[in-house]
C-alpha cells in the first residue's frame, strides 16, 4: 500500500536543500508518494521567530554546521548570492520587496502540480546553494528548471496570476495542524520528522509500515 510522505520545504533552507538527494532515495527504495509542500522561510512567514539580533549565535550555527553537513554529504555548498531572502545582515530586519522568494515558491508549487516537485527542488535548490554565484542571473535558473524535465517559460505562465501562492499560505497551516515549524519537515501518517538528519528515522518508520520495495 503506497504512503504519502509530505515534505515541507524551503528555498532560503540550507537544510532543505542538503535533504534533496535522500529524498529522492526514499522515494525510489520505498512504496511512497513524496509530496513537496512549499513554505516560506521564517523569515518571512513569522518574523516573530527570527533570531536575536544583538546574539547571532544562532545563525553563525546554522551557516557553520550547514557546510559542515555539506561537507559530510559530499555535496557543493555555498551561502546563496544573492540570498533568495532580502534581509539585513546586521539587525536580520526583513525587507519589504523580495524579489526572489515569491517567485520561486510559486514555481515549486507549480512544479508539484506537473508532478515534478521533487526533481525542481533538487535542482533548483543545488543552484541556489551549490556556488553559483548569481544564480538568478543569465539561463541559470532556466538551464536548472530544465534539467528537471520543465520549461522555466511555461512555469511562469502558470504562476502569472494564479493560486500558487495561496497553496503556500495553506502549506503552511498544515504543517502547524502537522505539529511543527521547521523545515524540511517530513510527514507520513501523521507523524512529523524533522530535520535533514531524520531521513534514516523516517526510513525505519517506513520498514515498521513494511513500505520497503522488493
Amino acid at each position: 500500500m503506497t504512503a504519502t510522505v509530505d515534505v515541507y520545504w524551503s528555498f532560503r533552507s540550507p537544510y532543505s536543500y542538503l535533504v534533496t538527494p535522500d529524498l529522492k532515495r526514499l522515494r525510489d527504495d520505498y512504496d511512497v508518494d513524496v509530496r513537496v509542500r512549499i513554505v516560506y522561510p521564517i523569515a518571512v512567514r513569522d518574523p516573530s521567530l527570527l533570531f536575536n539580533s544583538a546574539n547571532r549565535s544562532k545563525s553563525l550555527y546554522i551557516m557553520r554546521d550547514s557546510k559542515r553537513r555539506a561537507e559530510f554529504l559530499d555535496l557543493p555548498f555555498a551561502w546563496p548570492r544573492p540570498d533568495p531572502i532580502v534581509q539585513e545582515a546586521g539587525t536580520m530586519a526583513v525587507a519589504t520587496e523580495q524579489p526572489y522568494i515569491h517567485r520561486l515558491s510559486a514555481l515549486g508549487v507549480e512544479a508539484q502540480r506537473c508532478g515534478r516537485g521533487l526533481e525542481l527542488i533538487t535542482e533548483v535548490s543545488a543552484l541556489i546553494f551549490g556556488g553559483t554565484e548569481g544564480w538568478d542571473q543569465g539561463e541559470h535558473l532556466k538551464n536548472a528548471v530544465a534539467r528537471a524535465d520543465l520549461n522555466l517559460q511555461e512555469l511562469d505562465a502558470a504562476i502569472e496570476g494564479g493560486d500558487q501562492l495561496a497553496e503556500v499560505e495553506a502549506n503552511q497551516h498544515a504543517l502547524a495542524e502537522a505539529g511543527h515549524w521547521g523545515v524540511p519537515t517530513m510527514v507520513v501518517r501523521d507523524e512529523p520528522f524533522f530535520g535533514q538528519d531524520r531521513i534514516d528515522t523516517l526510513r525505519w518508520r517506513l520498514d515498521q509500515y513494511g513500505l520497503a520495495r522488493g
